[in-house]
């Protein structure tokens, strides 16, 4: 069963003559999630220990949420999206997921993030993060919730969940991650050419570009880290553009479904990814 759930306006409580109060922030977090407090502060903390800094980084893109001009689109467009998505997800799959989708205020991280709260799958979504990217339309709001259930769906008919360790092994598991995420998107769209990224020519550039992000995606893995990957994050930049690595991994998720279904896949363990990765770029002549 899907469920959701709008908490922003009670994230709006916690300004104070429109100052952010952080321990108002952990005491809502906690009434929505009951429990979630200690994580949400530790995955701040990773963030921070990124090199993401609270004045520089999180408090300007929280402060600059009540009073936005896109706050009614958002909220608007949440409910829009979600409205009937269990039947749509059922429709297309033949099975659906156990999952609740919250949009609330502070994810700090991102737009959207999948994890387990007391149990369950959760689905959380950052207005302050939405806004920051102008993604409140509805057809960027529908992409993200889209491309987050697609983990869910994965996490819960498949094998997401795995150790990945440090090195080229993790990175190509979030390609494939991702990638799985984005043909969940496509085939919910019925468009197998759908990205919800694709604004001004950015697929075309994609599409052009193809054997070069392959190649150096691949060149990259063996000193890539999460502070210097330029593939994954709205922060991270290939060639001036974002999302490449959501765009590789939808090619290789596609490239993997010439042979199995995509039901069949999601169940693939990591290692079998690896070999399926190395053997498409010796087939691409990266």
């Amino acid at each position: 069963m899907i469920r959701c759930v709008n908490a922003l306006q009670e994230g709006l409580a916690v300004f104070e003559k429109g100052r952010f109060c952080r321990e108002k922030w952990e005491a809502y977090i906690d009434s929505i999630l009951p429990g979630s407090r200690d994580m949400f502060l530790s995955d701040m903390q990773a963030c921070l220990d990124a090199g993401f800094g609270w004045e520089k980084d999180f408090l300007p893109v929280l402060s600059a949420v009540p009073g936005h001009p896109g706050l009614k689109e958002l909220e608007e467009n949440f409910r829009l999206v979600t409205q009937g998505l269990e039947e749509k997800v059922l429709s297309c799959f033949g099975r659906s997921v156990d999952a609740e989708i919250v949009l609330y205020l502070g994810l700090l991280g991102g737009a959207g993030w999948v994890t387990e709260v007391n149990g369950r799958l959760h689905v959380l979504l950052g207005a302050e993060k939405i806004l920051e990217l102008s993604w409140q339309d509805a057809d960027s709001m529908r992409g993200l919730v889209w491309h987050e259930l697609g983990h869910v769906y994965h996490g819960q008919w498949g094998k997401l969940k795995q150790a990945a360790p440090d090195g080229e092994k993790r990175f190509v598991w979030q390609l494939f991650t991702e990638g799985i995420a984005m043909v969940f998107e496509q085939m919910l769209a019925g468009d197998a050419a759908y990205f919800h990224q694709d604004r001004q020519g950015w697929k075309a550039w994609c599409d052009s570009r193809f054997p070069q992000i392959l190649r150096d995606f691949a060149a990259d893995l063996l000193l890539m880290t999460p502070q210097n990957q330029r593939y994954f994050g709205d922060w991270a930049s290939y060639e001036g553009k974002g999302d490449a690595g959501y765009y590789l991994g939808c090619r290789f998720v596609r490239h993997l479904m010439k042979e199995e279904a995509f039901d069949y896949l999601i169940g693939r363990d990591l290692e079998n990814i690896w070999r399926q990765f190395v053997q498409w770029t010796e087939k691409e002549r990266v």
